[in-house]
C-alpha cells in the first residue's frame, strides 16, 4: 500500500453502499492506523443499504483527552468569586 502524500485527517466518516468495496475501505483505513469510532450507522435509500462508519487516529483521541484534562484542571483553579452572580 503506498504511503499517503499528505497528512492524514484525524477524523474521517466513510460512507457508501453496504458492499465489499465499503468493507475494503474500512479495512484499508484500519491498516493505515485508524480505529473505529462508535458504532456503524445504516439506512435504506429505497434501493440500497447505505452505511457509515466514523474512524479516528488514536493520536487524535489522546490529544483531545489531554486537552479536556487541561481544561478541567484550569477550571478547578479558577477563583469561584470571579464568577459570582453568573450562571
Amino acid at each position: 500500500m503506498p504511503e499517503p502524500t499528505e497528512e492524514k485527517l484525524s477524523y474521517r466518516l466513510i460512507t457508501g453502499p453496504d458492499t465489499r468495496d465499503f468493507c475494503e475501505r474500512i479495512h484499508n483505513a484500519l491498516a493505515e492506523g485508524y480505529v473505529l469510532h462508535g458504532s456503524p450507522a445504516a439506512t435504506f435509500n429505497g434501493t440500497d443499504v447505505i452505511v457509515a462508519q466514523a474512524i479516528v487516529l488514536p493520536a487524535a483521541i489522546a490529544n483531545a483527552d489531554a486537552a479536556v484534562a487541561t481544561a478541567v484542571d484550569q477550571l478547578e483553579n479558577y477563583d469561584d468569586e470571579a464568577f459570582e452572580g453568573h450562571a
